[in-house]
């Protein structure tokens, strides 16, 4: 059953800043109200209510609203005007489409002297002989009855017949209140054998789900989608019966339907969420018990690991989808582990060496949407450049070079400046000698010189090379 709650009259109220005790005019129209109540209590300043297409049986809980102007509660299932003689400043009442067939009831709003507009169209009483004259001389307040406008000559001519136009109503009525009986009779009866036609077939249900031996259980599993099937056609068949079979237009087949289309969307919305649930897989071992950290490519996506030894760094090319949003992805580094949730789905990688969280950087590609996580190593190693000068090479260096090779170890930069050996640069520049005298300067001769290989000598990258 779907109640008035003050959670929704204050969504409800979105353009009175959600404040309930100020609010003049409210809708609540099409929300499944099963019961009036409340407002009385919440919203005494109400002007204007609109209850329309509801489930509301009764009018109820609106007695101390004075201020109240204008109520509608068309397309409910009220049959009897009550609980009105509060609302003393009534003016117009909307009861259109509902199952009022007890007419004499207008009489309670003969308090309502403000009254001026009434509609009762789509009721049982409008059918009854007399339906019209009778309200307009019950109701001398009235201006509008069912939107047409009420002539002096109209109430004085009502007013005459009234005696005997009042004694075929209460026929009338008396005669409705039998039918309503038996409707009544009727729908709970209907409505029983519905519940136990609904208790049978879950009971069949249920013994059919639940086989014992290991047999049936595989014969069970075997036929599971034969299962689904049937249970489809039956619910197919059973939709086509609900709505197929005759039933009278009264409050009770009216609350039944609304209650039949809540327990299909219901069901539907079970079946819905028990299938999402059988989509879901079992969480991913991205960890096991020991604590060993797992490789793990989920999204199956290629990449690659590249080791920048000279920038002292490693760097994880992850090719993911190009026009995937970026929001849809999660990194996460670790000291010695990267993850990467692709929409949920995880990409894990052991790294060779330890690294930097807190350094490391994720970027995506712009051209092609790769996304690149640089992450600096935690062991800092500064390693020498070898660099040969074109014009002075030792023997003894390219021994070096060579045994460095085999060895496979790294050369670190030396900090004692007192290893350092630096050559004379005052003489790089030979002097040059003249080999005529007198005015006319005759041919000069190639000077050469023996390039002399000293022993000690040792290449320094920091000393530009000789020329």
């Amino acid at each position: 059953m779907v109640r008035i709650t003050e959670d929704l009259v204050r969504r409800r109220a979105e353009h009175n800043n959600c404040e309930i005790f100020s609010l003049e005019e409210i809708s609540l129209h099409q929300q499944e109200i099963e019961k009036l109540e409340h407002l009385d209590k919440w919203c005494r300043d109400l002007k204007i209510l609109y209850l329309q297409n509801n489930l509301i049986p009764k009018i109820e809980n609106v007695g101390k609203l004075k201020k109240l102007e204008y109520l509608n509660v068309a397309l409910n299932n009220i049959e009897r005007i009550e609980n009105l003689e509060g609302c003393e400043e009534l003016k117009k009442l909307d009861l259109t489409a509902n199952f009022i067939g007890e007419l004499s009831s207008i009489e309670s709003l003969k308090c309502n002297i403000h009254l001026k507009e009434l509609f009762l169209v789509g009721n049982p009483c409008t059918e009854f002989q007399g339906y019209r004259q009778f309200v307009v001389a019950t109701l001398h307040q009235l201006k509008y009855l069912d939107s047409k406008e009420i002539e002096r000559s109209e109430r004085i001519k009502a007013l005459q017949n009234y005696p005997e136009v009042k004694w075929k109503i209460r026929e009338q009525e008396r005669a409705y209140l039998l039918k309503r009986a038996r409707e009544k009779e009727e729908a709970q009866r209907r409505m029983q054998e519905r519940k136990d036609e609904k208790q049978k077939r879950m009971d069949s249900k249920l013994g059919f789900d639940s086989p014992d031996s290991p047999q049936e259980k595989s014969n069970h599993a075997e036929g599971d989608g034969e299962q689904e099937r049937c249970r489809t056609v039956e619910n197919d068949d059973e939709d086509r019966k609900f709505w197929e079979e005759p039933t009278p237009y009264t409050p009770e087949s009216r609350l039944e339907t609304h209650r039949y289309i809540e327990e299909k969307r219901r069901a539907k919305d079970s079946i819905c969420i028990r299938e999402s649930k059988k989509r879901e897989k079992t969480d991913w071992t991205l960890v096991t018990a020991e604590g060993k950290v797992l490789n793990v490519n989920v999204p199956k996506l290629h990449f690659s690991l590249k080791d920048d030894e000279e920038n002292n760094q490693i760097i994880l090319d992850l090719a993911v989808y190009r026009h995937l949003d970026t929001s849809l992805l999660d990194v996460d580094v670790q000291p010695t582990y990267i993850r990467v949730l692709v929409k949920g789905k995880p990409f894990q990688l052991v790294l060779p060496e330890e690294v930097k969280p807190d350094s490391s950087c994720a970027k995506r590609s712009q051209t092609t949407g790769h996304l690149v996580v640089t992450m600096p190593k935690a062991k800092e190693i500064i390693l020498a450049k070898q660099k040969v000068s074109a014009s002075i090479k030792h023997p003894d260096c390219n021994i070096q070079k060579k045994t460095m090779r085999r060895s496979g170890q790294v050369e670190k930069l030396e900090v004692d400046p007192s290893k350092y050996s630096f050559p004379d640069v005052t003489k790089i520049i030979p002097e040059k000698e003249r080999t005529g005298r007198g005015p006319i300067n005759l041919q000069r001769q190639k000077v050469t010189e023996v390039k002399k290989s000293c022993v000690d000598f040792e290449n320094i990258e920091d000393v530009p090379p000789l020329i």
